[in-house]
């Protein structure tokens, strides 16, 4: 299958699958450095790499690595709130402002709302408007050098907060969809205010203690990653010239508890499927995270997506950030799954938007479609860092 492969018989894991090896070989030829996969169907588990794990040299990645795995943090903070929810600690269609009282929250915005992204809540990373004019958020999230120069800087999440709602809303609440990474950092100050312990903690107790995720830290401000990993990086231009840049490390304080978390592709696999079969929340909390808004197909944390007659409907979340990206896709009884790493160079162009959203649609085509295109038409999430 070509040298690239890092799928051979001692290091795939898993019946042969060469159609998977085909996949993620198509998805390195299309511009990603290097790419994890792990399937759980029932064929088995299967695992492999394709590509390079660092620019420049031939080591593969590493078939369990360490990812920064963005928006996909969002499923397990919309789990905290639900399970706060399940305990009566907190009322889903409450206000959000009875327990944040200090930012002066519309009262209209629910709790709900935040999850689901109908707040209308200015997007700290910044954001698209429908004219196609661009309104910046925090510097760490402005493309080009000002990305890489401010790659470590340390923000709280209260100042996020008031920076979004120092802009206008996008729509009155609950009349409109808007990804907003901001809802999430104001749902990880719910969570704190409500338990009186910071989010890492309560994500370490409730969520990855209980299923063994040994793999995944809540990083807070510190830009570390553990090894073993595939290195990530940011191309910008400097005086006329192009400079590529490892920002393997930097500070996710920036996104929060939107997409500051790092796992592996078998602890993702282990978390989405727990969280479908019902193992982290109640039957009823469950059905309410996997009701799809009708625009966006955003549950509270969760996507739902038809993949057409072939596959039918799969639970996903996707994230992508700084040169790192996590897939993560599960039937609703978590009996096949689909998690995946990918390591690349990012650019304030966005470069690799298209070859990121092929990506997710090559793989959901051959694990849930049998290798036949199914209606995977699914917005990427975000390739330039703002989660």
């Amino acid at each position: 299958m070509g040298e690239s492969l890092h799928t051979t018989k001692n290091s795939a894991v898993g019946p042969d699958r060469p159609e998977l090896h085909k996949a993620i070989q198509e998805i390195v030829d299309c511009g990603i450095a290097g790419v994890q996969l792990r399937v759980h169907d029932e064929r088995g588990q299967w695992v492999g790499s394709a590509g390079v794990a660092v620019l420049g040299e031939t080591a593969k990645p590493p078939v369990d690595g360490h990812v920064r795995i963005g928006s996909n943090t969002k499923t397990f903070t919309a789990t905290l709130v639900l399970q706060l929810v399940a305990e009566g600690k907190i009322g889903l269609d409450a206000p959000a402002a009875d327990y944040l009282p200090e930012f002066g929250l519309d009262r209209r915005i629910t709790v709900r709302m935040l999850l689901q992204h109908t707040s209308g809540v200015f997007n700290h990373t910044g954001e698209l408007l429908e004219d196609g004019t661009v309104v910046h958020g925090i510097p760490s999230t402005i493309a080009g050098q000002e990305w890489v120069d401010n790659r470590f800087e340390t923000y709280r999440p209260e100042e996020l907060v008031r920076l979004s709602l120092s802009k206008p809303a996008r729509f009155e609440p609950g009349t409109g969809w808007s990804y907003s990474n901001t809802n999430y950092v104001l749902a990880r100050l719910l969570i704190e205010k409500v338990t009186g312990r910071s989010c890492g903690e309560e994500t370490q107790e409730r969520i990855l203690q209980p299923l063994g995720l040994s793999g995944s830290v809540v990083p807070d401000t510190s830009p570390e990653i553990p090894e073993p990993h595939a290195h990530a990086y940011y191309r910008y231009e400097d005086a006329g010239r192009q400079k590529t840049v490892d920002v393997t490390r930097h500070n996710p304080s920036w996104i929060s508890a939107g997409g500051d978390m790092i796992s592996t592709t078998q602890d993702l696999h282990t978390f989405i499927s727990a969280l479908v079969r019902g193992e982290l929340l109640p039957a009823r909390l469950l059905a309410e995270m996997r009701k799809p808004h009708p625009k966006s197909g955003f549950g509270l944390g969760l996507r739902v997506q038809d993949t057409g007659p072939n596959g039918g409907t799969v639970l996903f979340h996707n994230g992508g950030h700084g040169g790192h990206a996590a897939l993560m896709y599960s039937t609703p009884d978590g009996s096949k799954t689909l998690t995946a790493a990918l390591n690349y160079v990012d650019d304030a162009a966005m470069s690799l938007a298209g070859a990121f959203q092929k990506a997710q649609q090559r793989l959901v085509e051959e694990v849930f479609c049998g290798g036949q295109a199914g209606s995977a038409d699914e917005a990427a999430e975000p390739t330039q860092p703002t989660g």
